[in-house]
């Protein structure tokens, strides 16, 4: 018999987590609508009674005829309310309550910590409605396109991929190929929405970190054009500038660790140490110059004119640079092994820095030493960021450039000092 008691528990803490949102609401709208905090906590627990009778006589009817039950009380609730409050016509309560109903049975026959987790995922869609939206309301119609093309490369085609090598390499594998390709879309994709919820006007430092997530050699190629075009009116703006790129850098160097994390996560111990050393000397010399810039009240720029990065054209590229890379890094191995594959790394971190990432961490996870896969990395990371350092040092104004090439020379040297002490 106590056996079934946390089943009991976990059902009425859910109906309460739930009815306490609806309560709230119900006193904010001034209505007396079906559906508070008594309501749906007694809703849980009928669903938690139904369901745990039904496993006893070993007939799920009884769970079905309370659900039945809950459903016509809820609909009986909605007639009432939408005739005595016209304008409260929403379903999200009834709604709400079905679905409190059928987690309070999840609890007793179901498993106990899912049905815990999707009874907060419930209340907190319950509780951020206004967020939600406002998000939505942000959403373009090529941005939804987005989401739907990265869903289908998720679900639809990475399922129908070969999950083997096809080449006399044996380096490339599609499905594996491909799944790396949708992480590295999605850490993109993840960012935009960030930047799209919170919107312009939060200032560079916020720009340079949320662009960072997106493409920090974006975030180098508008700050520079921005400093030219504002030099005149905001001559000591750099400083501002300055640190937004640097905070992008810093997103840049968190990247590839998360990359390398998820794809092979013993090589993160190493690699955790040249890039936590240069991501720290960016956020020094972006501390220092967001002091300088606050100091002097210089403006904030606020805005940075960043597309969707998911297409499955930008993917199907990515993936075929991505394969170039494979083979170009396995050849290496295999004709000239040693130091040839840091000349790699370091060509393909001039446009890409991911691409090489992901290869040196997919050839670490079979088998590759894992020092020759960091100092991959670390070279790659290194000729990135003098690419974007060229890119400020040739569109950025003079003050601009000396700030970044300053910064950057720290950088180089701190990376460059990783090399020989481990």
């Amino acid at each position: 018999m106590l056996d079934a008691l946390p089943g009991f528990i976990v059902a009425l803490l859910i109906g309460l987590l739930v009815g306490i949102d609806r309560e709230r609401r119900k006193a904010q709208q001034h209505t007396t609508s079906v559906g508070g905090i008594r309501t749906f906590t007694l809703i849980a627990l009928a669903g938690a009674v139904t369901a745990s009778l039904s496993q006893s006589f070993a007939s799920p009817w009884i769970y079905g005829l309370g659900g039945l039950a809950v459903t016509a009380i809820m609909i009986a609730g909605y007639i009432v309310d939408t005739k005595s409050h016209p304008e409260n016509r929403g379903l999200t309560t009834e709604v709400a309550g079905l679905a409190v109903f059928l987690l309070g049975g999840m609890a007793i026959v179901g498993d106990r910590n899912m049905a815990v987790v999707l009874g907060i995922i419930t209340s907190a869609v319950l509780a951020y409605k206004q967020t939600l939206h406002q998000l939505v309301g942000k959403i373009g119609e090529d941005d939804l396109y987005a989401i739907l093309k990265l869903l289908i490369a998720s679900f639809i085609i990475l399922p129908i991929l070969p999950n083997h090598t096809v080449d006399p390499w044996n380096a490339i594998n599609p499905y594996k190929v491909w799944w790396l390709v949708i992480l590295i879309s999605g850490l993109s994709l993840i960012g935009y929405v960030a930047t799209r919820w919170l919107g312009p006007g939060r200032g560079t430092a916020v720009t340079g970190l949320l662009g960072g997530l997106v493409s920090s050699t974006a975030v180098a190629l508008t700050f520079a054009r921005r400093s030219r075009d504002e030099e005149d009116e905001y001559p000591a703006g750099a400083d501002s500038l300055a640190s937004g790129v640097m905070l992008s850098w810093v997103v840049m160097f968190i990247r590839i660790m998360v990359i390398v994390a998820v794809v092979h996560l013993p090589l993160l111990q190493p690699v955790l140490w040249p890039m936590g050393v240069m991501g720290l000397a960016s956020a020094a010399a972006a501390g220092v110059f967001y002091w300088i810039s606050a100091r002097h009240h210089q403006p904030a720029h606020d805005e940075i004119p960043l597309k969707n990065p998911f297409s499955l054209v930008s993917a199907t590229k990515f993936a075929l640079f991505f394969t170039a890379v494979l083979v170009a890094v396995r050849i290496t191995q295999q004709r000239a092994p040693g130091n040839a594959i840091y000349a790699v790394a370091g060509l393909a971190g001039l446009t890409d820095v991911d691409a090489i990432t992901l290869s040196m961490s997919r050839q670490a996870g079979a088998g590759g030493v894992l020092i020759v896969a960091t100092n991959a990395i670390a070279i790659a990371a290194l000729a990135n960021t003098v690419v974007k350092a060229g890119i400020i040092s040739t569109l950025a104004s003079a003050s601009l450039r000396i700030r970044v090439l300053l910064a950057t020379a720290a950088i180089i040297f701190v990376g460059g000092l990783t090399f020989w002490i481990r």
